[in-house]
């Protein structure tokens, strides 16, 4: 599944000048289980298996962002967030392109990757990509079980 960056919106890497912006989204969208500022620079500097990208508009502001580990043949979507004032746009499958197609670059056949059991939106996207509930992991959140899913690459194909 291909999916274009909406119009007005691009998709780059995820740079250091880029966690202010990124850590305000992450504690507005994910304000019991947020990262903190560490951990988002600890995973920036992990670039031998780490890819962050984020979505920014026009105007210059991160709306969106997204990260993939990656130790082929299997990688995680680490985190991915979209602003909800943005949401409806087509951000959210915009992200998730980007990671799986770094991750078919990086020779990742088999993704993995934990969402809230009470986000029914994310789960339907990751659904759209080929994302299948494999299990459940019990209190991960605060407030809610994570399911796990696993998306696996067809042969010969970065899809």
């Amino acid at each position: 599944m291909r999916v274009a960056s909406p119009e007005g919106v691009t998709l780059r890497p995820m740079t250091a000048d880029d966690v202010d912006a990124v850590m305000a989204l992450e504690r507005a969208l994910f304000p019991a289980d947020a990262w903190t500022e560490g951990m988002l620079r600890d995973e920036l500097a992990e670039v031998a298996t780490r890819h962050y990208i984020v979505a920014v508009t026009d105007e210059g502001g991160p709306v969106g962002y997204a990260g993939l580990r990656f130790v082929p043949p299997e990688g995680d979507v680490q985190t991915m967030a979209v602003a909800a004032s943005a949401w409806g746009r087509g951000i959210g499958g915009a992200l998730l392109t980007g990671l799986l197609d770094q991750a078919a670059r990086r020779g990742v056949t088999h993704m993995f990757l934990e969402v809230r059991s009470d986000n029914p939106r994310a789960q339907k996207l990751y659904g759209r990509f080929g994302f299948e509930r494999i299990g459940v992991r019990h209190g991960y959140y605060n407030g809610a079980d994570a399911l796990v899913m696993r998306r696996v690459a067809e042969e010969g194909t970065h899809e």
